[in-house]
């Protein structure tokens, strides 16, 4: 196995496509090429994570938070950072990351704060839009069911719970063969016109280099005209943040202590108690000041996220309990998660847990 193959499993949970703009997912660090010895999961990528990966004779570190995010001017060991790429690259560790992607992801970071919690009824709470292209292209009349099939087969046609959802317009132009455009079909200089179908399909946007890569493949012509566009849907399985609810509804009080006991944490920073039950809650792993008014608006009567500023928690306005459990709290078991994933699609040597707490805050 190579560290693609560990690539492309990652990407079937979570697709780097639906990372958000500002994040640097990906392979960060390292040749995609080179054969896996193991594979060291952790939150975030320290000198003593990598370290750690040596030790445990793993070549490859699938990290949660990306250890480059800003970029890298130079690489001379004067930070952490530059420390941490210069020692996995001379001990030929890769290191790749997934974040946002996996914050997106249906089965990812806010689904596992959800089972924590034993919250049910669970969907996304800011459903991310733009998700769904549609491909328009012209093929003689008798490829028309071949290229549809061959589309279908890598990933087309799918939204929601359909599927082989394509529109056909018979008709709509001819292919007229000649020696400038050296079709496929016809001899060089012959002179003709093949009767051509419209075919439009739909995929998600992720798979957008597999289809392409098909169309190409499968269609007659040389020079394939084709079109794609976006469309402006609400993904209801892929965004940010998750809603739920308890099977039965808890005081404030009761609320916070089972918030301490299952997310692990010692100290949870809330706005002002309403003196009503609890029983609809929003959750968000990392910053999540942003989803505040989406979980308002989803009725929730509480909000669980991190990173919240003074001034945040006066936008409760006395309609939801807002409770900040710090960020390496909220995505402390997205480890366990991706360790879990992993064993089940990679049987022939170990994925490792990592043992270091990267946490960089500290209580007293």
């Amino acid at each position: 196995m190579i560290i693609q193959d560990v690539i492309n499993h990652l990407e079937a949970l979570a697709p780097l496509a639906y990372a958000e703009d500002f994040d640097n997912v990906g392979l960060l660090v390292g040749n995609k090429n080179n054969k896996v010895t193991g594979i060291l999961v952790t939150l975030d990528t320290l000198e003593a994570v990598v370290d750690e990966a040596i030790e445990t004779n793993c070549n490859m570190i699938v990290s949660f938070h990306p250890i480059i995010f800003k970029g890298l001017k130079k690489l001379t060991g004067n930070n952490y950072v530059e420390r941490i790429v210069l020692k996995a690259i001379k001990h030929d560790i890769a290191i790749f990351s997934i974040h946002t992607a996996l914050d997106n992801a249906q089965q990812g970071v806010n689904d596992m704060i959800c089972n924590q919690l034993q919250l049910t009824n669970k969907r996304i709470l800011i459903p991310q839009s733009a998700t769904i292209k549609k491909l328009t292209t012209y093929v003689p009349k008798n490829e028309a069911q071949q290229l549809r099939d061959a589309l279908f087969n890598a990933g087309a046609g799918n939204i929601g719970n359909y599927s082989n959802c394509s529109f056909n317009i018979e008709g709509q132009g001819t292919y007229k063969a000649n020696e400038h455009a050296k079709p496929t079909l016809g001899k060089k200089g012959e002179t003709h016109t093949e009767p051509e179908t419209k075919v439009t399909v739909t995929f998600a946007k992720h798979l957008q280099n597999n289809i392409l890569n098909t169309l190409f493949k499968t269609h007659s012509y040389e020079e394939v005209a084709y079109e794609i566009t976006t469309i402006e849907n609400k993904n209801q399985n892929i965004g940010m943040g998750m809603i739920g609810e308890f099977a039965e509804s808890m005081d404030e009080n009761q609320f916070l202590n089972h918030l301490k006991t299952k997310m692990n944490t010692k100290c949870v920073r809330h706005s002002a108690l309403l003196n009503k039950n609890i029983k609809r809650v929003a959750v968000l792993g990392g910053s999540g000041s942003f989803a505040i008014n989406a979980a308002k608006g989803a009725g929730a009567d509480a909000f669980i996220t991190a990173d919240l500023k003074y001034h945040d928690f006066f936008t409760a306005e006395n309609t939801i309990l807002l409770a900040d459990i710090g960020h390496y709290e909220s995505e402390q078991y997205t480890k366990n998660l991706l360790v879990a994933y992993l064993t089940k699609k990679i049987t022939n040597f170990a994925i490792i847990l990592s043992k270091i707490n990267t946490n960089p805050v500290k209580y007293f």
